[in-house]
């Protein structure tokens, strides 16, 4: 019981005050919904199943026992299950002159760190203008491993997250897959002899195929809609701001169910390449 008062932030005399009008399922209930909106003032939109996970040590270090079931049923009733997000615009500009690239890994099995990238990019909303932010993340591990929020779509701005990536990278990257969609960032020569000086292969989706890009797309829609990177920002230093604080809880925070329930960041690693 004193786990619970500390919880709730109240001295051992208060609790009983309070407590005698209160059944113990209403204390518990209220213990649990507060370490949800803890969670949440992190992760706002993450979903019950993660939820679940990340509570279960609090709550049995507290000898609480909670249920998933009866975990949605708790968000449901105070209003705190996620609502399903829009579909949002698309940013990619696939009729360019420049050549495109086989699909590599259509069929690869993705067995280690580094051996896939993918690459893609998104829109984020200010007051007066949009920005962009550009992202390159290791497919295994799911851990980003270049961001950069951009004032405009040119494609040294996604050049500019590769150059991360391959100076955060745990070793040499010759071999590497890097994917992506058609995108003209992507396509562009400037990008295309960055990855050739690395001797990194070159993937590319196929044109309007958005599963072929899937793993990409989906830690951007991550980022929007369970961070609130799809709100409208004051100006684009509030965007970056929230872009980097979001990627790093993404990054070393947040479970992921196609991991076991280990955070990108665990099944990375790290450590910066050695100099060539």
């Amino acid at each position: 019981m004193e786990a619970l008062c500390e919880q709730l932030g109240l001295t051992r005399q208060g609790h009983w005050r309070w407590a005698a009008g209160q059944p113990r399922a209403a204390l518990e209930a209220e213990v649990i919904v507060e370490l949800v909106l803890d969670i949440r003032r992190r992760m706002p939109r993450l979903g019950g199943r993660k939820l679940h996970y990340l509570l279960r040590p609090d709550l049995a270090r507290m000898g609480l026992g909670l249920g998933r079931d009866r975990l949605f049923e708790l968000l449901g009733e105070r209003g705190l299950l996620i609502e399903p997000r829009r579909r949002t615009t698309r940013t990619t500009n696939s009729f360019h002159r420049f050549r495109v690239w086989p699909n590599l890994i259509r069929q690869l099995a993705v067995t280690r760190p580094d051996q896939v990238w993918v690459a893609d990019l998104t829109y984020l909303r200010c007051a007066d203008q949009f920005v962009y932010l550009f992202l390159v993340s290791d497919l295994f591990s799911r851990k980003i491993l270049g961001r950069v929020v951009g004032q405009t779509l040119e494609a040294h701005w996604a050049l500019e997250a590769l150059g991360m990536a391959l100076a955060g990278a745990q070793g040499p990257v010759a071999g590497l897959i890097h994917h992506s969609d058609r995108g003209v960032q992507y396509c562009c020569q400037d990008y295309v002899d960055a990855l050739k000086k690395e001797e990194a292969q070159i993937s590319m989706a196929d044109v309007g195929n958005p599963y072929e890009n899937a793993v990409a797309e989906r830690i951007c829609g991550i980022l929007k809609g369970e961070f609130y990177l799809d709100r409208t920002f004051d100006g684009p230093a509030a965007a970056r701001r929230a872009a980097l604080e979001a990627i790093d809880i993404y990054n070393h925070q947040r479970p992921h169910s196609s991991l076991g329930m280990l955070t990108p960041g665990c099944c990375y690693g790290g450590g910066r390449r050695e100099a060539a």
